[in-house]
């Protein structure tokens, strides 16, 4: 799977999807039991270097079904982030 960036607003935003339960004892996955997702926002200094980020946890009821669903999910929740929209969450200082 490739990772994906996306910009907004100037900033980056870099989604996080992972298995709602972690590996079994015996190494096995659990990709039936739906996806978890967050995403890091990641400004970028004028010579490309990282110069701060932050990570925020998408709010979810329950597992996403699909990893792409919680990637769509974690895209949506940056911009919402960014545009001041979640309350209790802000990229100041970014």
């Amino acid at each position: 799977m490739s990772n994906t960036i996306r910009s907004y607003r100037g900033l980056e935003i870099y989604p996080l999807v992972y298995p709602h339960q972690p590996r079994g004892l015996d190494g096995t996955r659990h990709y039936d039991a739906g996806f978890d997702a967050a995403v890091r926002i990641c400004r970028r200094g004028t010579d490309d270097t990282m110069t701060s980020s932050r990570v925020f946890r998408v709010p979810s009821r329950s597992p996403f079904g699909a990893a792409g669903d919680a990637r769509i999910a974690s895209a949506s929740y940056a911009e919402q982030v960014i545009d001041g929209m979640v309350a209790g969450q802000s990229i100041a200082g970014l």
